[in-house]
């Protein structure tokens, strides 16, 4: 294993290869732009995972490192990993065969009217031709890298996720480029580049989101027992700006950011899982429940403080949500009651919720997701989803 300092700077990966400029045109009257060139470079990030921890068990060491290089106790719930400088996504990190790792940003407006959700995946974990691939034997995440970008506004929604394959895909330790769109980090941003085509209705998205987060975190969450799948929330309070050009709009708010990777499909670790996060007073709460492959469960709250601390809270009470138009059922942590305040994604395994909660005896803002894994397995569902993620070759 490489260590940070023993890393060459261009990454794993590098730009040789991997020339976003080749990408034709797929889609009538899609026009695409070059990428912009370069790597900017990253400087003055502080650590914020070992101020405070008083929790006994184990837990990933929070260090950079090939997926699938350490195994744990399979304890949900572990001391803080120590060491520095992992408070941050490097985007050239190794994926397995078969594996997945993706980044997610969302944000909410400050007058609760608009949000957005982009996750970046390497090994595109919803994508009907990964798993087609994966049917045949070990598959080639890199052949199966999407930006799914969705913006959901006042007046009209937008949701945009096309898959490409290595061909189109650059990745180093500060940037990930797929096609015309891309993610970097710079001092201590996340800078979203969008250029995609919407679909079902072809229009153009354009435009960049940028997340601050001056406080991250290093902890990373072993989310099963055999130490396959793993979870890091790296800004849990975060600040957005959001600024587009088609369509025309422009708002800030608040955000989040998180990572997840693993060294299997997600449906050969999980059946379901619901997941929230809200901010609160001092800092931001967050809520993972699993129900395992295996038939266990994950049952995780935690309270990431605004001083850095990190708290293992015990989880409010499960408050059922009502089931989307697709039957997904949907749940929250949540003090005595919650109500959906907007469906903004309802698919045949996924949705995900704007829902008003309550935590500390105050009403706040959620951004709530429920997954139902055997549902996407299904061939039913796989048929449907190539209509939602074209791929382009």
């Amino acid at each position: 294993m490489q260590t940070r300092s023993e890393r060459p700077e261009n990454g794993r990966n590098g730009l040789e290869g991997h020339d976003p400029r080749g990408l034709r045109d797929g889609v009538p009257g899609e026009r695409r732009g070059s990428v912009r060139a370069g790597d900017p470079r990253v400087h003055g990030f502080v650590s914020a995972s070992s101020r405070e921890d008083s929790d006994t068990g184990t837990v990933s060491g929070g260090r950079r490192r090939a997926s699938g290089g350490r195994h744990t106790d399979g304890s949900d719930v572990g001391a803080a990993g120590s060491e520095c400088g992992v408070d941050r996504p490097y985007f050239d990190d190794d994926v397995p065969a078969s594996g997945y790792r993706w980044w997610y940003l969302d944000g909410l407006s400050d007058d609760g009217r608009a949000g957005f959700t982009v996750i970046a995946f390497v090994g595109s974990v919803f994508s009907p031709y990964y798993a087609r691939a994966r049917r045949r034997g070990p598959a080639d995440p890199e052949q199966h890298c999407a930006i799914n970008v969705a913006l959901y506004g006042p007046d009209r929604d937008h949701w945009a996720m096309t898959e490409r394959g290595r061909r189109f895909v650059a990745r180093t330790p500060h940037r990930f480029t797929v096609g015309p769109s891309s993610l970097s980090f710079e001092d201590d941003s996340i800078i979203v580049q969008v250029d995609e085509i919407t679909v079902p209705w072809l229009r153009r998205l354009r435009g960049e989101i940028r997340l601050r987060a001056p406080v991250r975190f290093d902890r990373v969450w072993s989310l099963d027992s055999k130490d396959r799948h793993h979870w890091q929330p790296y800004a849990p309070a975060a600040e957005v700006e959001v600024d587009f050009l088609q369509p025309e709009l422009s708002w800030r708010g608040s955000g989040y950011l998180d990572g997840n990777w693993g060294d299997e499909p997600l449906e050969d670790g999980f059946s379901r899982w619901h997941w929230s996060r809200a901010v609160v007073d001092g800092g931001a709460r967050l809520s993972y429940d699993a129900v395992r492959r295996d038939g266990t469960q994950l049952n995780l709250g935690v309270h990431y403080g605004d001083n850095g601390t990190i708290e293992r809270r015990a989880g409010a009470d499960v408050v059922s949500l009502p089931t989307t138009g697709w039957r997904v059922e949907r749940s929250v942590r949540s003090e005595k009651r919650a109500s959906v305040k907007r469906t903004a994604e309802d698919t045949p395994f996924y949705a995900r919720t704007m829902v008003a909660g309550r935590l500390d005896d105050r009403t706040v803002p959620m951004m709530q997701e429920s997954l139902d894994l055997d549902r996407f397995a299904s061939r039913w569902v796989q048929t449907l989803l190539p209509f939602r993620m074209p791929r382009r070759t």
